[in-house]
C-alpha cells in the first residue's frame, strides 16, 4: 500500500534542506552598514535611485560581492575536504575552511569601512570623470601646460632604491589611444632582491589644464621558484591591470594641476581590482616643517629637493588593502623622489635621473 505519510515527510525534509541552503548562500546585509539612503534591505537593484548616496550604495554592493566570493571559496574548500579519507584530517580541513571564511568576511567588512570613509572624503556623487579627448594633449614632445610635479617628457628616466630592491621609471616614445585620448606609455620596472619582479606599462594622459590622468596599466608579476632549472622567472599574475573604458573601469587622477592641502581624489577606479586614492598632505613641504612627514624622510635628500619649501606630499592608500598607506614626496621639475611607509619606516628613494642637475648629487 502506498505510504502517503512517508512521502509527505520526505518532501517536507527536502523543502527544509532546500530553504536552509538557499538562505545560507544569499548575500548578507552589511554588518553595521551605514543606512544613508538605504532601508537596510537587500533590494540592491533599487539602491542607486533612493536618496542619491551613490558612493555608499556602491560600497554596499561591493561588500555583498565580497561576501559571495568568500562563500564560493568556502564551499570549494569544503568540497576539497570531502575527499580527505582520514576523519581527523578531514575535520581539521573543515575547521580551517571555516576559520578562513570568518577571517575573509571580517576583511570584507574592513574594506567596506575603508570605502565608506573614502565616500566621506570625496562625497556621495557618482564618479563620472569627463574623458573627452578634446580636454587632453596629443603631443608629448611639446605638451601644453605640463605638470611640473609629474613630468611626462619622452626620454626621462628615474632610478629608485629600497630595502627590498630597485626600480626604474622610463618615459617611452610611445603612445596608446584609449577611447580617443592619447596617453603616453611609461614603463615601471621593479626588481626585488628575492628575484621577483613587476614589469608594468602605465598609461598617463595629460589634460590641457595640467592634471595628469591615470588611464590604465598593464601589470606583469614574475617569480623565480627554487629547484627550477634553468632559473627563469615565470609570469604569475596580471592582477591590478585596468584600462579606462574596459569592464566599467574609469580614469583616475594621478596628480592634480593645482593641488591644495586636504584635497582627496581617486587615482584608479576598477572595482575590487584597482581603487587607489590620495589626499594632499602639504604643498609647501620642507624638512622641519612637519614632524610626521619628517620622521622617516632622509634630511639631506629632502633639503636638496625642497630647498624652496615647495615640495608636495600626498598620502596614498587603497580600500582594497585597508591597512596600506604611504606618503609620496614630489619635487618641482623632478617629480616623485621619495616614498615612505609610516607604519614600517620602509622607504624608496630617488638615486638617479637623467634630466636634472640635482640628481648628480644623489
Amino acid at each position: 500500500m502506498f505510504n502517503y505519510l512517508h512521502v509527505i515527510k520526505v518532501v517536507g525534509l527536502f523543502l527544509f534542506v532546500f530553504v536552509i541552503g538557499f538562505l545560507l548562500v544569499q548575500p548578507q546585509a552589511p554588518v553595521n552598514a551605514r543606512e544613508r539612503g538605504s532601508s537596510g534591505d537587500d533590494d540592491f537593484e533599487n539602491l542607486p535611485g533612493r536618496r542619491g548616496h551613490y558612493c555608499t550604495d556602491t560600497a554596499k554592493l561591493q561588500l555583498a560581492a565580497c561576501r559571495n566570493e568568500v562563500m564560493d571559496d568556502y564551499y570549494t574548500g569544503v568540497a576539497i575536504c570531502v575527499q580527505v579519507e582520514d576523519g581527523g584530517e578531514r575535520k581539521g580541513c573543515n575547521s580551517d575552511a571555516s576559520d578562513t571564511r570568518k577571517e575573509e568576511n571580517k576583511f570584507c567588512v574592513e574594506q567596506f569601512k575603508a570605502r565608506t570613509d573614502l565616500c566621506d572624503a570625496i562625497g556621495e556623487d557618482r564618479y563620472d570623470p569627463n574623458f573627452d579627448p578634446s580636454l587632453f594633449n596629443t603631443d608629448y614632445a611639446n605638451p601644453m601646460n605640463p605638470n611640473p610635479y609629474y613630468p611626462l617628457q619622452i626620454g626621462y628616466v628615474w632610478e629608485y632604491e629600497s630595502d627590498e630592491g630597485s626600480s626604474s621609471i622610463v618615459m617611452l616614445d610611445r603612445t596608446k589611444l584609449i577611447d580617443g585620448v592619447t596617453c603616453i606609455v611609461v614603463n615601471d620596472l621593479v626588481v626585488n632582491d628575492d628575484g621577483s619582479s613587476e614589469d608594468t606599462d602605465d598609461w598617463f594622459g595629460l589634460r590641457k589644464d595640467g592634471t595628469v590622468d591615470y588611464c590604465g596599466e598593464e601589470v606583469k608579476d614574475y617569480e623565480i621558484f627554487p629547484g627550477d632549472t634553468p632559473q627563469v622567472s615565470e609570469l604569475v599574475s596580471i592582477e591590478g591591470s585596468f584600462k579606462t573604458g574596459r569592464d566599467g573601469d574609469l580614469t583616475g587622477t594621478i596628480f592634480l594641476a593645482q593641488p591644495t592641502p586636504g584635497a582627496t581624489y581617486r587615482q584608479e577606479y576598477s572595482f575590487g581590482n584597482a581603487e587607489d586614492a590620495a589626499t594632499v598632505m602639504s604643498t609647501s613641504y620642507s624638512y622641519g616643517s612637519d614632524p610626521d612627514l619628517d620622521e622617516f624622510a632622509p634630511q639631506e635628500l629632502v633639503e636638496l629637493m625642497c630647498e624652496n619649501s615647495d615640495c608636495v606630499v600626498t598620502g596614498e592608500y587603497t580600500p582594497i588593502e585597508p591597512d596600506a598607506f604611504e606618503y609620496k614626496y614630489y619635487a618641482k621639475d623632478i617629480g616623485l623622489f621619495l616614498e615612505v611607509n609610516p607604519s614600517s619606516g620602509e622607504i624608496s628613494q630617488l638615486v638617479g635621473c637623467n634630466f636634472d642637475a640635482r640628481c648628480d648629487s644623489l
